[in-house]
């Protein structure tokens, strides 16, 4: 920064003490002036996400403190919309790194070319089978289950066994009983069209669907009318079976008003019913700020930030150094064998998928 100082006429002194109080008036201008300010070294670094993106502010504020930062948020709609809006602007780009591409739209991203690669240090922490980028373009920073959910009570009281199984689904006392989302509009709407393909094949997903909805199946734009909205262990609604996360239990243990043992709802997770959603984060090509986008995307895999993520955004920390707190250890589940997709195949085949399913559905 420049100052301009007024000429300033003194009195004849000796040339002593001219000298002497030239040289204070150096020195106090140097460490006041030519040293940077506290301020004036800050750096803004833009962090565009998705809205469901959720993070503790003493976290942020530690590794502001640290790096002497600023982290501005970019909210940007659904993990699609955010996604579309970073290609957009790909040229000119909104941010310095996107947080939020999943494994349904990964091979999109990579190919539109708009992230830099970077090994993070903190990759030696974070699990083999979530790693999908070879050259690290995209690391995974979380990763949770989409699956059936039920109502415990409600099955309890009805003497009805719960679902184990999609195919239960189609049964007749399952008729009116279940609710899931619109694949064309809701990312697990999307992930449970995917375990369906996974489940009964391209050949077969379509009749899985169509007998689902002989059963009076209950279709909804997004996971919170859903969930919120039509679910019978969240709302008034009167579907028991909805579709929505393993992590969902948890959740609703952690945000009860009063102590519970057991959750309310419980999850379908076995044989390939439940489908893995992994969230990946890159530095955006482009950014004027690549050393610090470095140690923000060390941070984002860094023990720090990995366990703040549980009970902000209710998914699973990638950096298996990561503790777990104790409400998900009892009530978060994983499964340990999930639908699979490749993620290639994924993306030349998922918009295929959903027009299928929507000129089947609607």
């Amino acid at each position: 920064m420049i100052h301009h100082v007024s000429k300033v006429i003194y009195p004849v002194f000796s040339l002593t003490l001219v000298i002497s109080l030239t040289m204070v008036i150096a020195l106090t201008g140097c460490s006041r002036d030519d040293q940077p300010k506290e301020n004036d070294t800050v750096q803004e670094i833009t962090l565009m996400t998705h809205d469901s993106f959720s993070a503790s502010a003493r976290v942020i504020e530690a590794f502001e403190k640290k790096n002497h930062a600023k982290v501005v948020f970019l909210k940007s709609g659904d993990a699609g919309e955010a996604l579309n809006k970073a290609i957009l602007s790909k040229n000119n780009p909104l941010a310095d790194i996107f947080y939020g591409v999943d494994n349904t739209f990964l091979s999109r991203a990579l190919s539109e070319d708009l992230f830099l690669s970077y090994a993070s240090p903190q990759l030696a922490h974070v699990k083999d089978s979530l790693k999908l980028d070879p050259e690290n373009r995209l690391v995974p920073v979380d990763y949770g289950d989409v699956c059936i959910n039920y109502d415990r009570n409600w099955f309890r009281e009805k003497n009805i066994d719960p679902p184990s199984s999609l195919e239960d689904l189609l049964a007749p006392g399952f008729k009116g009983l279940t609710v899931v989302e619109n694949p064309a509009t809701s990312s697990p709407g999307l992930a449970f069209l995917l375990t369906t393909v996974a489940r009964f094949g391209e050949q077969g997903y379509l009749d899985f669907w169509q007998q689902l909805q002989n059963n009076d199946v209950l279709i909804t734009s997004g996971w919170k009318e859903a969930y919120w909205g039509k679910f019978s262990a969240a709302s008034e609604g009167s579907r028991p079976v909805v579709v929505s996360y393993a992590s969902s239990p948890a959740a609703e243990v952690f945000y009860s008003k009063t102590p519970m043992e057991t959750a309310p709802t419980g999850v379908v997770i076995d044989h390939g019913t439940a489908f893995r959603q992994i969230e990946f984060a890159g530095i955006l090509k482009g950014t004027q700020k690549l050393a610090l986008a470095k140690k923000l995307m060390d941070f984002l895999l860094s023990t720090q930030f990995q366990e703040d993520i549980p009970l902000q955004m209710f998914v699973f920390p990638s950096n298996k150094e990561a503790a777990l707190p104790e409400v998900f250890t009892k009530h978060a589940t994983i499964t340990d064998d999930p639908a699979v997709i490749e993620f290639k195949i994924i993306s030349e085949k998922r918009d295929l998928w959903i027009e299928q399913w929507t000129e089947s559905m609607l």
